[in-house]
Formats: structure tokens, C-alpha cells, sequence
């Protein structure tokens, strides 16, 4: 809410701050959305569970790739998740920041390559 000069983000649209849109409350909530697809729910978790045993990559490698995942698609629910399954499976915080730092770059260099596409359209119209 914008008042005297200044955004006053203590309220917005009648939510205080103290309430968002992402509840952490609603992560333990996740299983509901089995609820009018139950085969497609079971087929997921099936799926998913199978994603993050042990393979060629430990837990905690999977766990840290996650994370990393999580940051880049700003998934707040899938932080919160693979933030404690990293530090459960043995990742030290030195190495949380770093695998996010590792997506950061990645968003980055996507969101800067693209410029290429705006240097083609500019130079099409500039012709």
C-alpha cells in the first residue's frame, strides 16, 4: 500500500505481513492433492520416491541438486524441504550456499544468452 510518500508493506489488499501466500503450514498439507486423481497422486509418489534413492548420486548429492533447483524455481515449500533434508543427509551450510550459488549462475547466464534473442529482433527491425 502506497501512503504519505512511501510503500507501507505492513498491509496489503487487508493481509498483514505476519500472513502470506505460502503457508509453511501447508507443506505438511502436500498429500491432499491425491484427492480427485489418486492413481495419478500414487504414480507421482512413486515416481518421486524412486528419484531420490541412492543411485549413481548419494541422498545428499540428490538432496543438494534439489535445493539448488528449489532456489532457482523459487519454490519457498521445496526450500524449506531440501534445506532439512540436506543438512539430514550431511551437507554443511558451506555447501547449501555454494550448490545455490551454482543455480544462480545458471538462471543468470539463461537470462543473459536471451539478450541474444533481442539482439536479433533489434537487428531485423533496424534493417
Amino acid at each position: 500500500m502506497y501512503t504519505g510518500g512511501r510503500f507501507d508493506l505492513s498491509v496489503t489488499r487487508g493481509v498483514s505481513m505476519a500472513e502470506t501466500y505460502y503457508d509453511p503450514a501447508d507443506l505438511s498439507r502436500f498429500a491432499e492433492m491425491a484427492e480427485g486423481s489418486p492413481e495419478l497422486w500414487k504414480k507421482f509418489i512413486a515416481y518421486y520416491g524412486a528419484v531420490f534413492e541412492e543411485g549413481e548420486l548419494s541422498e545428499r548429492e540428490k538432496a543438494l541438486i534439489a535445493l539448488a533447483v528449489a532456489s532457482a524455481v523459487q519454490c519457498p515449500y521445496c526450500i524449506d524441504a531440501y534445506t532439512q533434508a540436506a543438512l539430514e543427509k550431511g551437507s554443511s551450510l558451506e555447501q547449501m550456499t555454494e550448490a545455490i550459488h551454482v543455480a544462480n549462475a545458471i538462471r543468470g547466464g539463461a537470462s543473459l544468452v536471451h539478450g541474444v534473442q533481442m539482439k536479433n529482433v533489434a537487428a531485423k527491425v533496424s534493417m
